[in-house]
């Protein structure tokens, strides 16, 4: 069947990463499926809002590259609570057959008009107890040592009229007895009823809790499977019984196991970074988040024991079936290696434009067409050397900048003394002043043949006029390295180095 689903985070702070990883979940079983994904914005916890959090969470989705087929649209993300249009927003609010709106607080009458049926029909009731009221209740189940559970037995005022402050509960029926359900990935799961307690569905300022909003929005949108964090198992008969007293058809449900850091502790802060943006920024790039990401609880099954998957190939073999009941282990190691080997397949050009900003913070920018060039012929040659992006700036500052001319002892190869290294930089400055093609293997050919007259090891040689013509022992290879900064600039550095090692001399 296809699949249509939804992520529906609240605009509270930065989309983190193990919410990322249940959103690309569902994205990928719907377009597994040829269904639908769409984003919904639960902002009805207003004092928790974060200005910019909606933007945030769409840019994210931007440059994951997760494509969406309903989500808030211009209009509706100009009337949140702050203004929080992003260009990248869809045009219109429906996608697909995926009805709006997208914003919790623009779909107030419609929770109002089902908590109100429920009421009506019995499911639900009026209360007015108020917050000092229910902590009493709280600390006196602590002083007996017991969970509470708020009944509609306990409630101080029976006579609530509409039109007074008031919440609405639903009631949990029948009282005793279990609530039983099928989970895609837990199987069959029950819940004592007994332990259920009266959950606020719609509270005084009109404004739905989670439990109603989601169950209203997910019939309405036509979710049919709902895959969430096993956080939400608690919650889980609630929102089922809610379908059984409308009548409505229940999604097919899916809590998904837990992210926890090497240490086997729920993944937090202390594990490293959290937001998708800190990733962004450290320099992982989205094919390989999302392809560490999809591992993270999942595995395509049958022997394969495959690691790397493009996006294609991953919505090709996706499937609930492929997803584990045990927590997920989040390694870094594994992310940086998926994060290299990802960066390897991508063009040579592809790679230097996303290079760009993190050469810009690291104080290396590429504002000319020259120098981007400069770029795009080393990329190919640190491709290799780099797991993130932030790893490229020292392989090339060199290229783009002045150095300082190495210390004597650094122009000195290994197993030379000091006039061998003054005759070795002698005839190497002779030859690149003279030599044409100035391009790498022909220049490496002429190189090392200079070693066979000098009498020199390669590595003698090449170590010297390594730290003569970058300032650094490790590089980019040398000969790639020469032809890119061109010959003016090696000879200047050589004659300086060579200059360095005569004035040490003497």
């Amino acid at each position: 069947m296809k699949a249509r689903t939804r992520f529906a985070p609240s605009p509270t702070g930065e989309l983190h990463i193990g919410g990322v990883r249940t959103a690309l979940f569902s994205w990928l079983l719907a377009r597994h499926t040829g269904g639908e994904f769409f984003i919904r914005i639960e902002d009805t916890d207003q004092d928790r809002y974060v200005p910019g959090a909606t933007r945030r969470i769409l840019e994210a989705f931007d440059w994951l590259g997760l494509t969406l087929d309903g989500g808030p649209d211009h209009e509706e993300l100009r009337s949140m609570k702050t203004n929080e249009d992003y260009p990248g927003a869809l045009d219109d609010g429906e996608y697909r057959g995926v009805p709006g709106p997208f914003v919790q607080s623009h779909r107030l009458h419609l929770y109002k008009q089902w908590a109100e049926w429920l009421v009506e029909h019995g499911y639900a009731y009026r209360a007015n107890e108020t917050p000092e009221e229910l902590a009493r209740m709280r600390e006196e189940a602590q002083a007996r040592k017991q969970t509470f559970v708020f009944r509609e037995e306990m409630r101080l005022r029976t006579d609530v009229r509409p039109d007074e402050p008031h919440v609405i509960r639903m009631r949990v029926l029948p009282r005793e007895g279990r609530t039983e359900f099928d989970d895609l990935i837990r199987g069959r799961l029950s819940f004592d009823n007994s332990q259920i307690d009266d959950q606020v569905l719609l509270k005084a300022d009109g404004f739905p809790t989670y439990h109603l909003a989601v169950v209203v929005d997910d019939h309405l949108q036509g979710v049919t499977h709902v895959l969430r964090g096993d956080d939400w198992l608690s919650s889980a008969p609630k929102h089922v019984l809610l379908y059984r007293y409308f009548g409505w058809q229940e999604p097919k449900w899916a809590h998904l196991p837990n992210v926890l850091g090497t240490d086997g502790k729920k993944l937090s802060k202390r594990h490293g970074a959290q937001s998708v943006f800190e990733f962004r920024d450290q320099g992982y790039i989205p094919e390989a988040l999302i392809n560490f990401l999809a591992l993270l609880g999942w595995a395509p099954g049958g022997g394969d024991e495959q690691n790397v998957f493009t996006i294609e190939e991953l919505i090709a073999r996706f499937s609930i079936e492929g997803i584990g009941s045990s927590p997920a282990i989040f390694d870094y190691n594994k992310l940086d290696w998926l994060n290299g080997v990802h960066i390897r397949r991508l063009s040579d050009e592809d790679l230097a434009r996303r290079l760009v900003p993190f050469l810009e913070r690291a104080g290396i920018p590429i504002d000319t067409a020259e120098r981007f060039e400069k770029l795009l012929r080393i990329t190919p040659h640190i491709k290799e050397r780099i797991k993130k992006l932030t790893d490229a700036a020292p392989f090339v500052d060199f290229i783009f900048g002045e150095i300082e001319t190495p210390p004597p002892e650094a122009l000195i190869g290994p197993k030379m003394d000091r006039e061998s290294a003054i005759g070795a930089l002698q005839a190497t400055i002779k030859l690149v002043r003279a030599f044409e093609p100035f391009e790498d293997q022909p220049l490496e050919q002429a190189m090392r043949q200079l070693c066979a007259d000098l009498g020199l090891k390669p590595t003698q040689l090449f170590s010297l006029v390594r730290n003569a013509v970058s300032g650094k022992s490790v590089t980019p290879p040398l000969f790639a390295t020469m032809a890119v900064l061109g010959r003016g600039t090696c000879l200047v550095r050589l004659e300086r180095a060579l200059d360095r090692l005569l004035r040490a001399e003497s």
